[in-house]
C-alpha cells in the first residue's frame, strides 16, 4: 500500500501535462495532425503550448515548425535518410468562432507541405514554406 500511494499520485501528476485544455467556445481551434508538427506562433506571436493553437474569429497567420526525414531514394544510391527541420506558415482570413478546423503536413522529398481543413473536411488553406534545415543545427 506504501508504494502503491505514491506510484498512483506520480501517474495522476504526470498524466495532467499530457491533457489538452478546454476548447474556448469564443474561439477556434486547430489540431495538430502530425508528431512531428508543432505550433510556435499566431501573428508572429510566439506560443506558451506548442500542441494546438486556439485563435480569435478572424484572419490569423499560424507557424508551425515540421520535422520529417527525407528517404535515401529521394537523395541517391546508397545515401542515409536525411532528416530535415522546417518552418511553415499557413494564413487564413475566416477563422470562425468555436469551429474546430485541422492542420495536416507532409512531403514531397525535400519539400514540405501543410492544409487546413475545415470541420467539413474541405481544404481552406495551403502553407507556404519559410526554410528548412538541419534539425541539429536548428534554434529551439
Amino acid at each position: 500500500m506504501r508504494v502503491f500511494l505514491p506510484l498512483c499520485l506520480l501517474f495522476g501528476v504526470s498524466g495532467c501535462g499530457l491533457m489538452m485544455p478546454a476548447h474556448d467556445p469564443s474561439q477556434a481551434w486547430v489540431e495538430l495532425t502530425n508528431d512531428n508538427l508543432a505550433a510556435i506562433d499566431v501573428d508572429q506571436r510566439a506560443l506558451d503550448d506548442d500542441r494546438y493553437f486556439q485563435v480569435t474569429p478572424g484572419r490569423h497567420e499560424l507557424g508551425v515548425r515540421y520535422a520529417f526525414e527525407v528517404s535515401a531514394s529521394n537523395i541517391g544510391n546508397g545515401a542515409e535518410p536525411l532528416p530535415r527541420d522546417c518552418r511553415i506558415t499557413v494564413q487564413y482570413d475566416h477563422f470562425d468562432a468555436g469551429e474546430r478546423y485541422r492542420l495536416v503536413t507532409g512531403q514531397y522529398g525535400f519539400r514540405p507541405w501543410a492544409r487546413l481543413y475545415d470541420g467539413r473536411n474541405r481544404v481552406i488553406a495551403q502553407g507556404q514554406e519559410r526554410g528548412c534545415g538541419d534539425p541539429d543545427l536548428a534554434v529551439r
